[in-house]
């Protein structure tokens, strides 16, 4: 029997095709266009996900119903002696509360090790890449929990908004700010530092978005990650919704320029960031790895 299962949810931007071949196992999101469930990498790519979207459809997310995150656990039981679950952060969704009560039923109490990551997107990947590492020299599951946990916050992500429409649908600016915003061509930059999806600044145009959010992730390497980081490794990384690949290209290059001693980790943004951003966003963010 093999000691650890590795378990995260679509959010991290591993598709469960993807994180079949990587021993992983994903459970993927809900997402809910035009009142029918779609499942995030099953039955929708992220291509299709946001072609939808740029034709205006409605799309809300939800979490994964307790009964398929249960499934997923006593399925892995039967191979593994425990599983550590990484889903996103608890400040973003319900899914890691919902977990965590789950897991102290007495069929996997001790078995089943759910880590409150405070990550999403390619941080959250990251996490998921490192218990796999961590898996091989711990023999425990809840020492993986400790370690993801005392890391979680040593992330940041910024993100550039093309469109104000999904703001505004979220709630998040007034339809007045948005019809404002779209007029003067501005782009606001959102931030994620562990829990929350905060405002950070608001540019004129993408390209000026990403100069601000460089800026912002060099002060960042600076000051937060300037110290020594034992034996563990700085990346950078950047998810977009872009489908075109000119574009995706031009922001990947530069951001290499910017960054050129840095390793690139770059991933679709999920879907479930996608449905509060819209097409066109840009993320890029700088992470400690195993």
């Amino acid at each position: 029997m093999s000691e650890i299962a590795i378990m995260t949810d679509s959010n991290s931007g591993i598709m469960p095709a993807e994180g079949e071949k990587a021993g992983i196992h994903v459970i993927p999101m809900p997402i809910l266009i035009d009142e029918r469930t779609y499942y995030e990498g099953y039955d929708i790519t992220t291509e299709e996900f946001y072609e939808k979207l740029t034709r205006g459809v409605s799309a809300t997310t939800s979490q994964p119903s307790p009964a398929a995150v249960i499934d997923m656990w006593r399925s892995l039981l039967k191979t593994h002696d425990e599983v550590v679950f990484i889903p996103m952060s608890s400040g973003l969704s319900n899914t890691c509360q919902t977990a965590a009560v789950l897991a102290r039923d007495e069929e996997f109490a001790g078995r089943v090790h759910v880590v409150d990551n405070h990550r999403i997107s390619v941080t959250q990947a990251q996490s998921v890449y490192d218990a796999r590492i961590l898996a091989k020299t711990c023999n425990s599951g809840s020492k993986i929990k400790e370690i993801l946990e005392k890391e979680s916050l040593d992330a940041t992500i910024y993100i550039a908004v093309d469109t104000l429409e999904y703001l505004k649908k979220g709630g998040r600016i007034t339809p007045a700010a948005a019809a404002v915003g779209t007029v003067l061509n501005l782009k606001p930059v959102l931030t994620i530092q562990g829990d929350k999806l905060d405002a950070c600044a608001k540019t004129r145009g993408i390209k000026t978005a990403f100069k601000t959010m460089c800026k912002a992730l060099e002060k960042d390497i600076r000051t937060r990650f300037g110290g020594t980081y034992e034996h563990r490794q700085l990346k950078i990384g950047m998810a977009t919704t872009f489908s075109d690949e000119e574009k995706l290209s031009y922001f990947r290059d530069e951001l290499t320029s910017c960054f050129p001693d840095l390793e690139l980790f770059a991933a679709p943004l999920t879907m479930s960031i996608g449905c509060h951003v819209g097409p066109g966003a840009l993320g890029i963010g700088a992470f400690l790895a195993h």
